[in-house]
Protein backbone atom coordinates (compact mmCIF):
# COMPACT_ATOMS: atom_id res chain seq x y z
CA UNK A 1 0.00 0.00 0.00
CA UNK A 2 1.50 3.74 -0.92
CA UNK A 3 -1.30 5.25 0.82
CA UNK A 4 0.63 6.02 4.77
CA UNK A 5 1.42 8.96 6.29
CA UNK A 6 -0.10 8.76 9.76
CA UNK A 7 -1.71 6.71 11.25
CA UNK A 8 -5.39 8.54 12.86
CA UNK A 9 -4.23 6.87 16.12
CA UNK A 10 -1.49 9.39 16.18
CA UNK A 11 -3.38 12.36 15.25
CA UNK A 12 -6.11 11.96 18.05
CA UNK A 13 -5.02 15.06 19.97
CA UNK A 14 -4.88 17.34 16.70
CA UNK A 15 -8.29 15.97 15.96
CA UNK A 16 -9.91 16.47 19.11
CA UNK A 17 -8.16 20.34 19.31
CA UNK A 18 -9.16 20.93 15.62
CA UNK A 19 -12.93 19.76 16.40
CA UNK A 20 -12.83 16.90 13.69
CA UNK A 21 -13.17 13.82 15.59
CA UNK A 22 -16.92 13.12 15.21
CA UNK A 23 -16.53 14.16 11.38
CA UNK A 24 -13.83 11.09 11.54
CA UNK A 25 -14.96 8.50 13.69
CA UNK A 26 -17.80 6.36 13.37
CA UNK A 27 -18.88 3.37 15.35
CA UNK A 28 -22.43 1.85 15.63
CA UNK A 29 -24.92 3.20 18.19
CA UNK A 30 -26.15 0.94 20.50
CA UNK A 31 -30.33 1.69 19.16
CA UNK A 32 -29.14 0.57 15.52
CA UNK A 33 -30.53 -2.11 14.40
CA UNK A 34 -28.96 -5.22 12.62
CA UNK A 35 -30.51 -6.60 9.20
CA UNK A 36 -31.06 -10.08 9.74
CA UNK A 37 -28.49 -11.99 7.54
CA UNK A 38 -26.69 -15.50 7.80
CA UNK A 39 -23.50 -15.89 9.45
CA UNK A 40 -20.46 -16.07 6.90
CA UNK A 41 -18.02 -18.40 7.65
CA UNK A 42 -14.35 -18.01 6.80
CA UNK A 43 -12.20 -21.02 6.63
CA UNK A 44 -9.67 -19.39 8.42
CA UNK A 45 -7.13 -22.45 7.81
CA UNK A 46 -7.30 -22.09 4.12
CA UNK A 47 -7.42 -18.23 4.59
CA UNK A 48 -4.16 -18.29 6.59
CA UNK A 49 -2.66 -20.78 4.06
CA UNK A 50 -3.17 -18.36 1.26
CA UNK A 51 -1.32 -15.41 3.42
CA UNK A 52 1.82 -17.76 4.34
CA UNK A 53 2.10 -18.74 1.03
CA UNK A 54 1.71 -15.60 -0.52
CA UNK A 55 4.06 -14.10 2.13
CA UNK A 56 6.72 -16.48 2.24
CA UNK A 57 10.58 -16.13 2.06
CA UNK A 58 10.44 -17.84 -1.34
CA UNK A 59 8.26 -15.13 -2.99
CA UNK A 60 10.92 -12.50 -2.39
CA UNK A 61 8.42 -9.44 -2.09
CA UNK A 62 6.64 -9.78 -4.71
CA UNK A 63 7.73 -6.51 -6.93
CA UNK A 64 6.10 -5.67 -9.60
CA UNK A 65 8.50 -7.14 -12.88
CA UNK A 66 10.37 -9.21 -10.90
CA UNK A 67 10.59 -13.17 -11.26
CA UNK A 68 9.48 -13.02 -7.59
CA UNK A 69 5.99 -11.52 -8.84
CA UNK A 70 5.89 -14.39 -11.36
CA UNK A 71 6.10 -17.04 -8.44
CA UNK A 72 3.02 -15.08 -6.88
CA UNK A 73 0.87 -15.65 -10.15
CA UNK A 74 1.48 -18.99 -10.56
CA UNK A 75 0.10 -19.97 -6.94
CA UNK A 76 -2.93 -17.35 -7.66
CA UNK A 77 -3.60 -18.70 -11.23
CA UNK A 78 -3.46 -22.12 -9.72
CA UNK A 79 -5.87 -20.85 -7.25
CA UNK A 80 -7.84 -19.17 -9.19
CA UNK A 81 -8.61 -22.50 -11.17
CA UNK A 82 -9.39 -24.31 -7.95
CA UNK A 83 -11.86 -22.05 -6.97
CA UNK A 84 -13.57 -22.54 -10.58
CA UNK A 85 -13.31 -18.63 -11.31
CA UNK A 86 -14.13 -18.40 -15.62
CA UNK A 87 -10.98 -16.02 -17.11
CA UNK A 88 -12.17 -12.87 -17.98
CA UNK A 89 -12.28 -11.62 -21.76
CA UNK A 90 -9.04 -12.27 -23.16
CA UNK A 91 -7.41 -14.97 -20.52
CA UNK A 92 -6.87 -14.71 -16.68
CA UNK A 93 -3.40 -12.65 -16.91
CA UNK A 94 -3.73 -9.44 -18.61
CA UNK A 95 0.02 -7.46 -19.07
CA UNK A 96 0.72 -3.73 -18.65
CA UNK A 97 3.80 -1.63 -19.24
CA UNK A 98 4.18 1.99 -17.95
CA UNK A 99 6.92 4.83 -17.26
CA UNK A 100 7.82 6.22 -14.11
CA UNK A 101 8.05 9.53 -13.51
CA UNK A 102 11.57 9.17 -13.88
CA UNK A 103 11.53 7.92 -17.19
CA UNK A 104 12.36 4.43 -16.36
CA UNK A 105 10.29 1.54 -17.75
CA UNK A 106 7.67 -0.54 -15.51
CA UNK A 107 5.31 -3.77 -15.88
CA UNK A 108 3.22 -5.73 -14.25
CA UNK A 109 0.05 -8.40 -15.06
CA UNK A 110 -2.94 -8.23 -13.58
CA UNK A 111 -5.15 -11.45 -12.95
CA UNK A 112 -9.00 -11.28 -13.75
CA UNK A 113 -11.59 -13.81 -13.15
CA UNK A 114 -15.24 -14.16 -12.85
CA UNK A 115 -18.16 -15.45 -11.19
CA UNK A 116 -21.53 -14.80 -13.35
CA UNK A 117 -24.50 -13.38 -11.62
CA UNK A 118 -27.51 -14.92 -11.89
CA UNK A 119 -29.60 -11.82 -12.82
CA UNK A 120 -29.71 -11.20 -16.77
CA UNK A 121 -29.70 -7.92 -16.57
CA UNK A 122 -26.88 -7.98 -14.01
CA UNK A 123 -24.43 -5.32 -13.46
CA UNK A 124 -20.66 -6.07 -11.90
CA UNK A 125 -19.04 -5.86 -9.03
CA UNK A 126 -15.11 -5.42 -8.82
CA UNK A 127 -13.64 -6.74 -5.74
CA UNK A 128 -9.71 -5.72 -5.75
CA UNK A 129 -6.78 -6.10 -3.73
CA UNK A 130 -3.33 -5.95 -5.30
CA UNK A 131 -0.41 -8.79 -4.74
CA UNK A 132 2.93 -7.13 -5.34
CA UNK A 133 4.94 -5.77 -2.15
CA UNK A 134 8.81 -3.74 -2.19
CA UNK A 135 10.56 -6.93 -3.00
CA UNK A 136 14.37 -6.89 -1.57
CA UNK A 137 16.18 -4.25 0.00
CA UNK A 138 19.46 -3.82 1.14
CA UNK A 139 19.61 -7.47 1.52
CA UNK A 140 15.98 -7.88 3.31
CA UNK A 141 13.03 -9.43 2.43
CA UNK A 142 9.76 -7.63 2.33
CA UNK A 143 7.14 -10.48 2.60
CA UNK A 144 4.01 -8.04 3.03
CA UNK A 145 1.86 -10.19 4.87
CA UNK A 146 -0.20 -7.51 5.86
CA UNK A 147 0.45 -5.41 2.89
CA UNK A 148 -0.68 -6.96 0.97
CA UNK A 149 -1.11 -10.71 0.94
CA UNK A 150 -3.68 -10.25 3.71
CA UNK A 151 -5.86 -8.32 1.22
CA UNK A 152 -5.01 -10.96 -1.81
CA UNK A 153 -5.49 -13.92 0.13
CA UNK A 154 -8.88 -12.35 1.55
CA UNK A 155 -9.81 -11.59 -2.26
CA UNK A 156 -9.33 -15.75 -2.70
CA UNK A 157 -11.69 -16.32 0.32
CA UNK A 158 -14.31 -13.63 -1.49
CA UNK A 159 -14.09 -15.54 -4.59
CA UNK A 160 -14.57 -18.98 -3.28
CA UNK A 161 -18.06 -17.48 -1.00
CA UNK A 162 -19.68 -16.33 -4.14
CA UNK A 163 -18.44 -19.52 -6.14
CA UNK A 164 -20.46 -21.17 -3.63
CA UNK A 165 -23.46 -18.61 -2.94
CA UNK A 166 -23.85 -17.10 -6.23
CA UNK A 167 -24.52 -13.87 -6.66
CA UNK A 168 -27.23 -11.99 -8.54
CA UNK A 169 -24.65 -9.86 -10.11
CA UNK A 170 -21.51 -10.57 -12.11
CA UNK A 171 -18.44 -10.32 -9.49
CA UNK A 172 -15.11 -9.77 -11.18
CA UNK A 173 -12.07 -11.10 -8.96
CA UNK A 174 -9.07 -8.74 -9.82
CA UNK A 175 -5.74 -9.41 -8.32
CA UNK A 176 -3.81 -5.90 -9.25
CA UNK A 177 0.12 -5.54 -9.45
CA UNK A 178 1.70 -2.65 -9.20
CA UNK A 179 0.36 -0.27 -6.80
CA UNK A 180 3.11 0.39 -4.79
CA UNK A 181 4.53 2.02 -8.11
CA UNK A 182 1.45 4.45 -8.10
CA UNK A 183 -1.41 2.33 -8.41
CA UNK A 184 -0.73 1.11 -11.81
CA UNK A 185 -2.76 -2.16 -11.81
CA UNK A 186 -5.73 -0.05 -11.38
CA UNK A 187 -4.66 2.34 -14.18
CA UNK A 188 -4.13 0.01 -16.44
CA UNK A 189 -7.31 -2.19 -15.76
CA UNK A 190 -9.68 1.01 -15.93
CA UNK A 191 -7.63 1.97 -19.28
CA UNK A 192 -8.25 -1.01 -20.91
CA UNK A 193 -11.28 -3.06 -18.78
CA UNK A 194 -12.08 -6.28 -19.68
CA UNK A 195 -15.80 -5.48 -19.21
CA UNK A 196 -17.56 -1.77 -19.94
CA UNK A 197 -16.73 0.62 -17.31
CA UNK A 198 -20.30 1.94 -17.54
CA UNK A 199 -21.27 -2.21 -16.38
CA UNK A 200 -19.42 -1.58 -12.68
CA UNK A 201 -21.75 -0.59 -10.20
CA UNK A 202 -19.16 -0.42 -7.64
CA UNK A 203 -15.56 -1.89 -6.69
CA UNK A 204 -14.71 -3.22 -3.06
CA UNK A 205 -11.01 -3.22 -1.98
CA UNK A 206 -8.91 -4.70 0.64
CA UNK A 207 -5.55 -3.36 1.32
CA UNK A 208 -4.07 -4.20 4.65
CA UNK A 209 -6.64 -6.24 6.72
CA UNK A 210 -4.87 -9.02 8.58
CA UNK A 211 -4.31 -7.23 11.71
CA UNK A 212 -4.96 -4.45 14.75
CA UNK A 213 -4.38 -4.68 17.62
CA UNK A 214 -7.97 -3.09 18.51
CA UNK A 215 -9.73 -5.41 16.38
CA UNK A 216 -10.84 -2.15 14.41
CA UNK A 217 -11.34 -2.57 10.71
CA UNK A 218 -11.92 1.27 9.25
CA UNK A 219 -14.21 1.26 5.97
CA UNK A 220 -13.74 4.65 3.93
CA UNK A 221 -15.88 5.37 0.87
CA UNK A 222 -19.25 6.39 2.58
CA UNK A 223 -18.52 10.13 2.44
CA UNK A 224 -18.40 10.17 -1.12
CA UNK A 225 -21.61 7.66 -1.47
CA UNK A 226 -23.89 8.25 1.54
CA UNK A 227 -26.14 5.64 -0.11
CA UNK A 228 -23.47 2.93 0.96
CA UNK A 229 -23.74 4.13 4.66
CA UNK A 230 -26.97 2.32 5.77
CA UNK A 231 -25.74 -1.13 4.44
CA UNK A 232 -22.45 -0.50 6.19
CA UNK A 233 -24.17 0.08 9.64
CA UNK A 234 -26.38 -2.88 9.06
CA UNK A 235 -23.22 -4.98 8.70
CA UNK A 236 -21.18 -3.39 11.51
CA UNK A 237 -23.76 -4.18 14.29
CA UNK A 238 -22.72 -8.10 13.53
CA UNK A 239 -19.65 -7.72 12.60
CA UNK A 240 -17.41 -9.87 14.62
CA UNK A 241 -14.66 -6.77 14.74
CA UNK A 242 -15.43 -3.26 15.00
CA UNK A 243 -16.43 -1.96 11.64
CA UNK A 244 -15.33 1.73 12.01
CA UNK A 245 -16.09 4.33 9.38
CA UNK A 246 -14.08 7.03 7.97
CA UNK A 247 -10.65 8.20 6.63
CA UNK A 248 -12.15 9.51 3.22
CA UNK A 249 -12.98 13.23 4.24
CA UNK A 250 -10.72 16.14 2.42
CA UNK A 251 -10.33 18.15 5.53
CA UNK A 252 -8.67 15.33 7.51
CA UNK A 253 -4.98 15.85 8.85
CA UNK A 254 -2.18 14.98 5.93
CA UNK A 255 -2.21 11.23 5.82
CA UNK A 256 -5.57 10.57 7.11
CA UNK A 257 -7.54 10.87 3.98
CA UNK A 258 -7.21 7.15 2.34
CA UNK A 259 -9.84 8.16 -0.69
CA UNK A 260 -7.02 8.03 -3.52
CA UNK A 261 -4.63 6.02 -1.12
CA UNK A 262 -5.59 2.54 -2.47
CA UNK A 263 -6.00 1.10 -5.99
CA UNK A 264 -10.06 2.44 -5.23
CA UNK A 265 -8.65 5.85 -5.65
CA UNK A 266 -8.69 5.02 -9.51
CA UNK A 267 -12.32 3.90 -9.77
CA UNK A 268 -13.63 6.60 -7.92
CA UNK A 269 -11.79 9.04 -10.52
CA UNK A 270 -14.23 7.33 -13.07
CA UNK A 271 -17.06 8.02 -11.02
CA UNK A 272 -17.44 4.08 -9.60
CA UNK A 273 -18.73 3.88 -5.99
CA UNK A 274 -15.97 1.69 -3.75
CA UNK A 275 -15.52 0.90 -0.54
CA UNK A 276 -12.06 0.40 0.83
CA UNK A 277 -11.16 -1.65 4.07
CA UNK A 278 -8.16 -1.41 5.76
CA UNK A 279 -6.50 -1.12 9.00
CA UNK A 280 -4.70 2.24 10.34
CA UNK A 281 -0.87 1.67 10.42
CA UNK A 282 1.17 -0.82 12.46
CA UNK A 283 4.93 -1.14 13.59
CA UNK A 284 5.53 -3.42 10.54
CA UNK A 285 3.67 -1.35 7.60
CA UNK A 286 6.25 -1.08 4.96
CA UNK A 287 9.22 -2.82 6.74
CA UNK A 288 11.04 -6.06 6.49
CA UNK A 289 9.28 -7.08 9.21
CA UNK A 290 5.40 -7.34 8.19
CA UNK A 291 6.02 -11.48 8.10
CA UNK A 292 2.88 -13.76 8.42
CA UNK A 293 3.86 -13.76 12.25
CA UNK A 294 2.03 -10.76 12.48
CA UNK A 295 -0.99 -11.28 11.20
CA UNK A 296 -3.97 -12.17 13.52
CA UNK A 297 -5.81 -14.89 12.29
CA UNK A 298 -8.99 -14.29 13.86
CA UNK A 299 -9.56 -11.01 13.70
CA UNK A 300 -8.23 -11.61 10.09
CA UNK A 301 -11.21 -14.20 9.20
CA UNK A 302 -13.56 -11.46 10.57
CA UNK A 303 -12.32 -8.82 8.45
CA UNK A 304 -12.69 -10.88 5.69
CA UNK A 305 -15.77 -12.33 6.58
CA UNK A 306 -17.20 -8.79 7.74
CA UNK A 307 -15.88 -7.50 3.44
CA UNK A 308 -18.13 -10.40 2.59
CA UNK A 309 -21.13 -9.67 4.03
CA UNK A 310 -20.67 -5.94 2.96
CA UNK A 311 -20.81 -7.73 -0.63
CA UNK A 312 -23.60 -9.52 -0.23
CA UNK A 313 -26.00 -6.79 1.20
CA UNK A 314 -24.98 -4.84 -2.03
CA UNK A 315 -25.11 -7.15 -4.23
CA UNK A 316 -29.14 -7.63 -3.75
CA UNK A 317 -29.39 -3.75 -3.35
CA UNK A 318 -27.78 -3.34 -6.74
CA UNK A 319 -30.21 -6.11 -8.24
CA UNK A 320 -32.98 -3.97 -6.72
CA UNK A 321 -31.87 -1.32 -8.84
CA UNK A 322 -31.58 0.66 -5.51
CA UNK A 323 -28.99 3.45 -6.04
CA UNK A 324 -25.63 3.59 -4.63
CA UNK A 325 -24.58 7.17 -5.37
Amino acid sequence: MIRRCRSLSANHATALSAGLLAAVLWAPSAAAQATAAPPIRVDTARLMHDLRSLAHDSMQGREAGTESAARARVYLLRRFGEIGLQPAQGGYERSFAYATSGGESGSGVNLVGLIPGSDPDARVIVVTAHYDHLGIRDGQIYNGADDNASGTAGLLAIAEHFRSNPPANDVVIVALDAEETGLRGARAFVADPPISLESIALNINLDMVGRNAAGELWVAGTHHYPALLPIVEGVAERSAVTLRVGHDRPNLPPGDDWTSASDHGVFHAEGIPFLYFGVEDHPDYHRPTDDASGIMPAFYAGAVATVIDTAEQLDERIAAGQPLK
